[in-house]
């Protein structure tokens, strides 16, 4: 049993759970009590919700790791599951079983806020992750984008769901002040957007760790085809771009203490150490262990969401 949850990268799947959780508790929730509205999807559709999201990803790490056997021997060895500890048609089994019940659950959740084609996109998800396994991560730059926007996609799936319930509930209101729900989808927006840099970055500083396993197996990597110190100048940009964006939105939209205090000891004194450690990374050891520090970093971009209900219910108090 330990083995298939070591397959599906169990936590990786617990961030997305906490992710998820995260935008509806800490974010969408006191926001919506800030202006007097309430969450309208109950407990157990969200959690269905946050099963599919959960079930799909799991289901595109374990194909990942069905078509990646090879390389993984090579960049890998003593991680590599498929074809060694577990069999590949039980691998291939319990992909499909993933992303029937998460496909399927995506659909019912669809239906259950009034807009049936949303089911469509975990389908699509289902079938990117599928492609990205057999074809887009051998693209130069195609794999990593995918994976980096899907991640992206995580958080902003919990008020794309929340949203047409909301505008079904409050129809009245809205068109009488002429109001809409645009400002919780912005704060979500700002998650993904920190999401999808880190993760773009984390994708990049990975291809520089597995260059060897991809040279050989003519992978069309970043670093395989523009070389490492390139691809050290990409992930050096990155993370430039994520603290700019950091310190624009803190004195932009936030502005307070706790947020500076909190900005400052983890999000963007992290960055730094990164860009230096970046800048002198030269062994695969190297590159792991920035890559787990940027996996940090997301974590604690996530968390923020805790500090920000803090702040917005103190302004309802």
């Amino acid at each position: 049993m330990y083995d298939y949850l070591r397959l599906i990268r169990y936590p990786n799947l617990i961030i997305i759970v906490l992710t998820q959780y995260l935008m509806r508790w800490g974010i969408i929730e006191p926001m919506l009590g800030l202006n007097q509205f309430d969450l309208q999807m109950g407990p157990l559709h969200f959690f269905l919700l946050v099963l599919s999201t959960v079930t799909i990803t799991a289901a595109g790490y374990v194909i990942n790791d069905y078509f990646d056997t090879h390389t993984d021997l090579l960049n890998k060895p003593r991680q590599v599951l498929v074809g060694m500890r577990i069999h590949r048609r039980f691998a291939m089994i319990f992909h499909i079983i993933l992303n029937v019940v998460g496909v399927g659950l995506g659909f019912y959740i669809s239906f259950h806020v009034g807009i049936p084609y949303l089911g469509f996109v975990f389908l699509l998800v289902a079938g990117l992750l599928w492609f990205y396994s057999t074809t887009y991560k051998r693209q130069f730059l195609v794999g990593n984008l995918l994976v980096a926007l899907l991640t992206a996609v995580v958080p902003l799936m919990v008020p794309v769901f929340e949203i047409p319930l909301l505008n079904e509930a409050y129809r009245d209101v809205l068109l009488e002040h002429q109001i809409n729900f645009m400002f919780i989808l912005n704060w979500v927006l700002a998650f993904s957007f920190f999401a999808f840099l880190t993760n773009l970055m984390r994708e990049i500083i990975k291809d520089m760790e597995d260059y060897e396993g991809d040279r050989v197996y003519g992978r069309n990597s970043l670093p395989v085809i523009l070389g490492m110190p390139t691809s050290k100048g990409v992930v050096a940009g990155l993370i430039i771009i994520t603290l700019v964006g950091l310190v624009y939105a803190y004195f932009q939209y936030l502005g307070d203490a706790i947020t500076l205090i909190y900005f400052s000891l983890f999000l963007w004194l992290p960055l730094l150490f990164l860009i230096y450690k970046n800048i002198k990374a030269d062994k695969k050891e190297d590159f792991h262990l920035i890559s787990q520090i940027t996996k940090v970093v997301m974590l604690v971009g996530v968390l923020y969401a805790l500090v920000a209900r803090y702040i917005i219910q103190t302004q309802l108090v």
